[in-house]
């Protein structure tokens, strides 16, 4: 089974969960930017939630999609369709005959994820199937989709045969069939709130008292030159009670820098391996789907909390996803 580009959209990448162990070598982790609905659509398919997915972003590509195959698409809402009617998200869709999938107006978010049961067939460089951009490898010979290109499917797994068992058994007319459950995703669901957690890190202490309360009480606009390695935001420049001599130091998706020009960057997916420039806080790890999900210029306000609440705030999204898998067991026996 495969899947062949007819059109390749903006930016479409096949990404993991990233490789990881290898930043001491100066190789990023790379990875999905949201790595919530990446899971998730893999979970739809009864994949391994790390199973590779392609990444679509604000422009979607157009797939021709062989019968038999077994879908799911999340985060973003980009007006998936299929042969012109819409497909829902958030659940496994079952194609009856050959498809082509198209993608229209970014409605909601600004990356989808599209899983199929059995994974791409593409090649682990480090362990991973992701795609680093500027290294050029990973993923698809290294580089977002092309039209032509050819995606073969890897085998599917027991859960995801049960999955399609279930679904054959729907009588229900058209190209495709879907469950009437579904699994919601309440962050890209209510985008406009733009309240982002964080709490201290290294150099918060040496952040003026005036740009504290400024980085806590007025808003920042997402620049238009972000991108998979940060997110840099414009608005009230934050300044520091004086200068640092700093030596780089690590860094992790969700720190926030502070560079000369005092505009703050948030680090994502393809963030550096080190940073020399003064980390005055982090995002909370559920946040950062939030995050990767607002445009440019969309507008955001932190909000300060502890490390323990958001380590309480990650344990419950990792609950959340284990019952999820354990719900979608049981409707397949």
């Amino acid at each position: 089974m495969s899947i062949s580009v007819l059109n390749p959209g903006l930016q479409s990448t096949i990404q993991d969960l990233g490789r990881h162990g290898y930043q001491k070598y100066g190789v990023i982790v790379s990875g999905a930017m949201d790595v919530y609905a990446m899971k998730i659509a893999n979970i739809a398919v009864g994949n391994d939630e790390n199973e590779g997915v392609l990444e679509i972003t604000m422009i979607g590509p157009s797939l021709e999609l062989e019968k038999g195959a077994l879908i799911s698409i999340t985060g973003g809402n980009i007006s998936p369709t299929i042969n012109g009617k819409k497909i829902p998200m958030g659940r496994p869709v079952y194609l009856k005959e050959d498809c082509v999938l198209n993608f229209g107006a970014c409605i909601a978010g600004c990356r989808s994820y599209l899983a199929i049961a059995g994974g791409f067939a593409v090649p682990e460089v480090m362990e991973s199937k992701s795609t680093y951009l500027r290294a050029q490898f990973g993923g698809f010979n290294g580089r977002p989709l092309k039209k032509g290109d050819i995606l073969n499917i890897g085998t599917k797994s027991v859960a995801a045969i049960k999955i399609i068992e279930k679904l054959q058994e729907i009588t229900q007319k058209g190209e495709f069939v879907a469950p009437s459950w579904y699994i919601g995703d309440s962050t890209v669901e209510n985008i406009n709130s733009t309240i982002i957690r964080v709490f201290k890190d290294r150099q918060f202490d040496n952040i003026s008292d005036e740009s504290i309360n400024e980085f806590f009480n007025s808003e920042f606009n997402v620049d238009n030159k972000s991108d998979r390695m940060g997110y840099r935001l414009c608005g009230e420049k934050i300044e520091l009670k004086e200068r640092l001599e700093m030596i780089s130091e690590e860094v992790s998706v969700g720190t926030i820098q502070i560079p000369p020009d005092g505009n703050p960057i948030i680090l994502l997916a393809d963030k550096q391996t080190t940073g020399g420039y003064p980390k005055i806080a982090h995002v909370v790890s559920v946040d950062i789907q939030k995050i990767v999900q607002l445009k440019p210029n969309s507008k955001i306000k932190f909000k300060q909390i502890t490390l323990k609440e958001a380590e309480r705030l990650y344990f419950e999204r990792e609950k959340y996803i284990d019952e999820l898998k354990k719900a979608i067991r049981l409707t397949i026996l």
